[in-house]
C-alpha cells in the first residue's frame, strides 16, 4: 500500500535569497543562475537541476529528475540581494573576483549591475584581513542585528517577494568556540545589547533571519546556527537551518576516498594534504585564526569517516594534517595535494596521491542553489521546518549539522543516499535500502 505524501506548500511567488559576504562565490552563483536562465549555459554539479531520484523496485525503472519529483521553485522565481563591506555591484565584484570569463559577465552585466551590497556587519577582529567601508555603523550588536532585519523588510517589500532564504558565502571567520553567551536565547539576546565580544557577524545575520521565520544555510566553518541560543530560536520559530562550509574541493574527494578505504578494511598510516589559493578567501584564510576555524573543519572528516574507536589495529594512530597556503597568482582556480600512506594484506605499504586543480567558485556555486531550493522545500514542509536541523542536507558541507547526542554523517554516498531517501518519504514514496533479495524468489 502506497504511503501518504506530507504536505508541502506549493512555491507560489518569488523567492527572495538573502547573501551576506557577496564575493567569488555568490556572484559565480548569481551570475550562473541567470546564464542558465537565458540558456548560455548548463547548470552543471545542481543536484536539483540535473539529478534523477530512483523510485519504486529496480524494475520499475521510474527516475524523474528531482526538481519534477519534488516542488521547487523555479530558477525564473529566484531574487537576490546581499550585503558586503566592498560597495561593488555583483558585476564589478565578480570581475574582481576573476572566476567567470569576462565575455560571459558582459552578457550578464544588466542583470548583475542592479544587485548591489546593502551595508555589512562587520567586525576586523573576527576577519582580521579583510577592511572595507561599506560596514553598518549601530551602537550595539543588538542594533546592528535590527539594522539587518529591516534591510530584509525592505527588500521584501520592494522586491514583491513571497518567501526568504538566508545563506551565508562570506568569509571564515576566526575559531570561536562556545561560551555563555551562546547558552540561551535570553542569554544571547543580553549578548547583543551588550556587545558581547563572542557575538560574531555571521551570528547576527542568522539571528536576524531566524527572527523573521528565514531558513538559513551557513557555507563557512563559522560558528554560528550551530549553538543553543541559536538552534533555540529555529525550534522557537520552526525554521529549518543546516550547515556548515561548502563541500567542495579537497575535503569533497577526502569523503569519496575515505569511505573506500574503510569499506575495503586499507589500513592508514598518514595523510598529507595541503593547499594553494588566492582570492579573497585564500587571503582570509592567511590569518591564523581563520584558518584554525577552516582547520577544524577539515581535519574532522576522517575520525568520523573511518571510526579509529572500531577499527583500531586500521586507523587508530593515523598521522593528518591539512595546509593551506595563500598563492594570489592562482586566484580562485585552487589547487589541492594529497599523500596517503596506507596498507595492505599483512601490513605491505602503498601510497595514493592526488593532485586537484579545481575551481573552488565553480565548484560552490551548485550547491549554494541546492541549498537555496532545498531550504525553502523544507519551509514549505511543516513536517521538516520543526526539525531545525536539516541533516538530511549534510551531502553538501565539510562539518554538517546534527542533534546534539548524534556523531555527524560525513560519508558521501551515505549523506546521498540520506538526502534522496528524505525526498522520498516527503512524496509518500518507498525507501530505498538496496537490499534486492525479492529479485532471486
Amino acid at each position: 500500500m502506497a504511503r501518504k505524501k506530507l504536505q508541502i506548500a506549493k512555491p507560489e511567488g518569488k523567492l527572495g535569497v538573502l547573501i551576506p559576504g557577496m564575493g567569488a562565490v555568490a556572484t559565480t552563483f548569481m551570475a550562473g543562475v541567470e546564464a542558465v536562465r537565458r540558456g548560455l549555459a548548463l547548470p552543471v554539479g545542481s543536484l536539483t537541476q540535473m539529478g534523477t531520484i530512483r523510485l519504486g523496485k529496480r524494475t520499475d525503472k521510474r527516475s524523474p529528475l528531482i526538481k519534477d519529483f519534488v516542488p521547487l521553485a523555479s530558477l525564473d522565481d529566484l531574487v537576490f540581494a546581499g550585503w558586503d563591506v566592498f560597495p561593488d555591484d555583483a558585476y564589478e565584484a565578480a570581475v574582481k573576483a576573476g572566476v567567470l570569463e569576462r565575455a560571459l559577465l558582459d552578457q550578464l552585466q544588466d542583470f548583475l549591475v542592479q544587485v548591489r551590497p546593502m551595508p555589512a556587519v562587520f567586525e576586523r577582529h573576527f576577519v582580521k584581513n579583510l577592511q572595507g567601508e561599506n560596514v553598518k555603523r549601530g551602537r550595539t550588536k543588538m542594533d546592528l542585528a535590527e539594522e539587518v532585519i529591516a534591510d530584509i523588510e525592505q527588500f521584501r517589500k520592494a522586491s514583491g517577494v513571497s518567501r526568504l532564504v538566508m545563506i551565508w558565502c562570506g568569509s571564515t571567520e576566526t575559531f570561536l568556540q562556545p561560551s555563555d553567551v551562546h547558552q540561551t536565547l535570553a542569554a544571547f539576546e543580553r549578548g547583543l545589547r551588550a556587545n558581547s565580544p563572542e557575538i560574531p557577524p555571521s551570528m547576527i545575520y542568522a539571528y536576524a533571519a531566524l527572527k523573521l521565520g528565514i531558513p538559513h544555510a551557513n557555507g563557512a566553518p563559522n560558528l554560528t546556527t550551530d549553538t543553543p541560543a541559536l538552534l533555540e530560536l529555529a525550534h522557537k520559530n520552526r525554521v529549518p537551518v543546516c550547515g556548515k562550509d561548502f563541500k567542495t574541493g579537497q575535503t569533497l574527494l577526502k569523503t569519496v576516498l575515505a569511505p573506500a578505504l574503510k569499506a575495503r578494511l586499507l589500513g592508514l598510516r598518514g595523510w598529507f594534504s595541503t593547499n594553494i589559493l588566492g582570492n579573497r578567501d585564500g587571503e582570509v584564510l592567511d590569518d591564523p585564526g581563520s584558518f584554525k576555524t577552516k582547520e577544524e573543519s577539515k581535519l574532522s572528516v576522517l575520525e568520523y569517516i573511518l571510526q579509529p574507536e572500531l577499527y583500531p589495529q586500521l586507523y587508530k594512530d593515523y598521522y593528518h594534517k591539512v595546509r593551506i597556503n595563500y598563492y594570489p597568482p592562482r586566484g580562485d582556480n585552487k589547487e589541492s595535494w594529497d599523500n596517503l600512506d596506507i596498507f595492505g594484506w599483512l601490513g605491505y605499504p602503498m601510497q595514493i596521491k592526488i593532485d586537484f586543480l579545481c575551481r573552488d567558485s565553480i565548484l560552490a556555486a551548485p550547491l549554494v542553489l541546492d541549498l537555496v531550493l532545498f531550504l525553502d522545500l523544507a519551509a514549505r514542509a511543516p513536517e521538516l521546518a520543526r526539525k531545525g536541523i536539516q541533516e538530511w542536507l549534510s551531502f553538501y558541507f565539510k562539518s554538517p549539522m546534527c542533534a546534539p547526542s548524534l556523531y555527524p554523517e560525513h560519508d558521501l554516498f551515505i549523506q546521498l543516499m540520506k538526502l534522496k531517501n528524505t525526498l522520498r518519504y516527503l512524496r509518500g514514496e518507498d525507501l530505498i535500502t538496496h537490499l534486492g533479495w525479492e529479485y532471486y524468489d
